[in-house]
């Protein structure tokens, strides 16, 4: 049967899923090795990693900009099956990929005991945090190369090739950090630094098996003498997508000073509470990493349509983005409620911090539904070239609802609590906003492809 002919709803979820699958794998990998530390060394030791968590975050804010920007032109173009004006895209945004990491690289670890002392790490965790972030900081070149390639393989239809990719990564990670921490083998203790020499092996291990799996295969994005001759930018077209991906980029830098901000807050009530944060977050990625999946998935439906010229399917998109959010987001959502201890537990094993962890999530874990529902809004509007308004939104919502009501509730009685509600009062903004400007804005304006 040509996949072309099932249910839009059939082909939505034969991408998601290994999307979905994708998304969730790169969560287990930080989770792991958060396990691995938070048991095998301390408290301490994971408040130290769960620090660079909103660096990291911020770091690859634009590298997630320009991927955004690339992979809608490549959908576009994938959608009118030019894969010569494909392979244009994905050399032009792999160089700025490459040369925005190096610059990453040396900014970081020249000043990373600087950011350190901006976040107020605890004197307790300092020294730790900064030996972690430093080796972070040397692999972010690579790592920025990896994101974009397993962006861009989505922008053609590929969400196998990543998953495959994440899973060799994932495997490196479960195996490299204990043997590290412990010293088996022969091989250094590094204690908490083993974490970050893992992540390196696993995406310089994957990158490998890239290269040699795109070209055994003969895929579209195999490397070849047109994707060679590609990675010399072309400027013209390095500035389209940058038109399309500084936007998604400036709102996640602003996403990511508000999680700086927020580390900062938290931080004021001590190291349990940073480790709380942090195994909080972790069980947060697994609901909300699918949420995001929905919102790309649509993006890239979205864009291959208005490359195909198929503008009447847009609707139809953005409907079944919408219902899959509601069942997918909304069953984890009621399993984390049901297991919250025992989710938390995997992280933390001081009874009083898992407490904490557990009532934090409680106050925020419902909102990720609407989170999920404002992403597929604002996906489908990115898909067709509208990127200001959606970034405007999202902005709007963290600078006008969530970092006011955080640093307000913090100082109430409400303590570290308030924190987490201003986040669930974030995301409900949000998606008023969205769904409101979809509705009355986008759906009025003519769509045309880019490419």
């Amino acid at each position: 049967m040509n996949p072309q002919a099932r249910p839009l709803w059939q082909r939505f979820a034969f991408f998601l899923v290994p999307l979905m699958a994708s998304n969730i794998l790169q969560a287990l990998s930080g989770t792991i090795n958060s396990i691995y530390i938070g048991q095998m060394i301390g408290v301490e030791a994971l408040a130290a990693v769960a620090i660079f968590f909103p660096i990291l975050f911020f770091l690859i804010s634009f590298i997630i900009g320009l991927s955004a920007g690339s992979t809608v032109l490549i959908g576009q173009a994938w959608g009118a099956r030019n894969v010569e004006r494909v392979k244009q895209i994905a050399g032009t945004t792999l160089t700025a990929a490459l040369t925005l990491g190096l610059v990453v690289a040396v900014i970081g670890g020249v000043w990373v005991e600087s950011i350190m002392g901006l976040l107020g790490a605890p004197d307790n965790v300092r020294h730790l945090a900064v030996g972690y972030a430093r080796i972070m900081f040397l692999g972010m070149p690579g790592f920025f190369i990896f994101l974009v390639v397993t962006s861009i393989l989505r922008g053609v239809g590929d969400t196998i090739t990543p998953l495959f990719s994440l899973v060799i990564s994932l495997l490196i990670g479960a195996v490299l950090t204990p043997a590290l921490i412990q010293g088996w083998g022969g091989l250094p203790q590094l204690g908490v630094d083993s974490a970050a020499w893992a992540f390196i092996a696993g995406f310089v291990v994957v990158l490998a098996f890239l290269f040699v799996y795109l070209r055994a295969r003969n895929l579209p994005l195999a490397p070849d003498a047109t994707l060679l001759k590609a990675l010399r930018p072309d400027f013209k077209l390095l500035g389209l997508i940058l038109k399309l991906g500084i936007p998604a980029g400036l709102q996640m830098v602003v996403s990511s000073v508000a999680g700086i901000v927020v580390v900062g807050l938290v931080n004021r009530f001590g190291s349990d509470a940073t480790a709380a944060f942090g195994a909080l977050n972790q069980v947060l990625n697994y609901v909300q990493f699918p949420a995001m999946s929905i919102g790309i998935a649509t993006s890239i439906f979205g864009a291959q349509a208005i490359g195909a010229r198929q503008i009447d399917q847009l609707g139809l998109i953005t409907r079944t983005a919408l219902l899959m959010n509601l069942i997918v987001t909304g069953s984890l959502i009621v399993l984390a409620y049901l297991f919250s201890q025992h989710l938390v537990g995997l992280f933390i094993t001081d009874p009083d911090v898992i407490a904490l962890t557990e009532s934090l999530l409680h106050i925020v874990l419902w909102s990720i539904l609407l989170f999920g529902w404002g992403v597929v809004f604002s996906g489908m509007m990115r898909a067709s070239g509208m990127v200001y308004a959606p970034m405007l939104l999202a902005m709007a919502g963290i600078l006008l609802i969530e970092l006011p009501l955080a640093i307000l509730l913090s100082q109430t009685s409400l303590g570290l609590s308030g924190i987490w509600i201003a986040y669930a009062a974030s995301f409900t903004g949000m998606l008023i906003m969205q769904a409101s400007w979809y509705q009355f804005v986008w759906k009025k304006k003519k769509i045309v492809a880019l490419v």
